[in-house]
């Protein structure tokens, strides 16, 4: 056995996860700090610090109005340090804000109006928000869509396409009132609405036949898990004919990076309401591993295209994620800041203190639930515990 092959092997293979995971992250995470920098910078707040990574600084500079860019040892997430913050997460630091001139005070973060403070944090989210936009809209626009017709070419024996009377051959033209261009529009609508009586328009040898379709649950296996989607059984067209590349100018293209968007918070948002009512296993809910292998996949199929497709993906998933109103996330600091705006006054001190020991908590508690959860998946994947 070439023990030393084996290992250059093992350890090629484990850099064509890291890299591609990190590439994809340090761009979300980069634009998500970002936004907070650019709108503190305009509220006049001094920036001390813009870091990508934790730790030890690896790599670093000063601009001319003293903030420190640095890239540093951990590279999983990144920060930015407000005057008066007293770590990476954003705590204040007490002592310092007591002890600040006139003009420190000016350029504290701490010390600007509760709509400026609202402004920073939210600023966060919504550059990933425009993230992933920017990225739709530029891909459609400098490479179009190939748009596959949504001609049906088979129907599954005891379907509900079939109990619905969708034939070989029939167009379909809308759903439910929506249009529907592509067969990747109908696949998109039909997997939201497992269950729900859907009103079908096709067109049959030119005329337009309206039909009533209920979409079965079904589970199928994903790179992030196991998901539960609506399925009619039809099968796609196979003739070239009814493949086409579309272009789009840039108006239509930001329509469609607009809706692409949506279309990811509109699913994140019905997976959370039916994972809190028990309609949907923990089993989508990934971390740091199963995204490393799910970039490694993408890197491997759709080269720089799909991770950065891959990263407007993510960067939906992060604005949304720390949008949740759990302190130590952006979504907890809006949540205080609220209640300021509500009393006249912040919260005391202690009640703050408490509020992110609970965030730490309840985030801590998640990593390790979402890492477990990729061990899980990881073992699948190699038939480990398979019986």
């Amino acid at each position: 056995m070439d023990i030393a092959g084996t290992v250059i092997g093992a350890g090629w293979g484990l850099l064509s996860y890291v890299v591609p995971f990190l590439f994809v992250l340090t761009v979300v995470v980069f634009f998500h700090e970002l936004g907070h920098f650019w709108v503190a910078r305009r509220c006049g707040v001094a920036v001390q610090a813009f870091s990508i990574g934790f730790g030890r600084e690896l790599v670093g500079w000063t601009d001319r109005q003293g903030t420190r860019w640095r890239i540093s040892a951990i590279p999983l997430g990144g920060y930015v340090r407000f005057a008066g913050d007293a770590n990476s997460a954003s705590m204040p630091d007490r002592d310092a804000l007591d002890t600040m001139s006139e003009a420190e005070r000016r350029g504290s973060f701490y010390h600007k109006g509760v709509g400026a403070r609202a402004a920073i944090v939210a600023a966060g989210p919504i550059a990933n928000f425009l993230l992933a936009i920017a990225i739709f809209t530029a891909s459609v626009y400098l490479g179009g869509r190939a748009i596959l017709l949504p001609r049906v070419d088979a129907v599954e024996a005891g379907s509900a396409a079939e109990r619905a009377g969708i034939r070989p051959g029939d167009l379909v033209l809308s759903i439910d009132g929506r249009p529907v261009e592509s067969f990747a529009d109908m696949q998109r609508i039909i997997s939201a609405r497992p269950g729900e009586a859907l009103a079908v328009t096709v067109e049959r040898d030119g005329s337009e036949v309206m039909l009533r379709a209920t979409p079965d649950l079904r589970e199928m296996t994903t790179p992030f898990g196991k998901q539960r989607i609506g399925l009619l059984g039809l099968r796609a067209s196979r003739d070239p004919g009814d493949w086409t590349v579309k272009q789009y100018g840039i108006v239509d293209s930001l329509r469609i990076g607009l809706t692409d968007t949506w279309y990811i918070v509109e699913r994140t948002g019905d997976y959370v309401g039916k994972l809190l009512t028990g309609r949907e296993s923990t089993d989508q809910l990934s971390g740091p591993i199963r995204i490393a292998q799910v970039s490694g996949e993408v890197a491997s199929m759709g080269g720089l295209a799909g991770l950065i497709n891959l990263a407007a993906i993510l960067s939906v998933s992060i604005g949304l994620i720390n949008l949740v109103p759990v302190p130590m996330l952006d979504g907890g600091h809006l949540l205080f800041y609220a209640i300021e705006a509500v009393r006249g006054r912040p919260l005391s001190e202690q009640a703050q203190e408490i509020g992110f020991r609970i965030g730490l908590a309840l985030v801590l508690m998640l990593m390790l639930f979402v890492t477990w959860n990729d061990l899980q998946h990881l073992g699948a994947a190699f038939g480990l515990g398979a019986t």
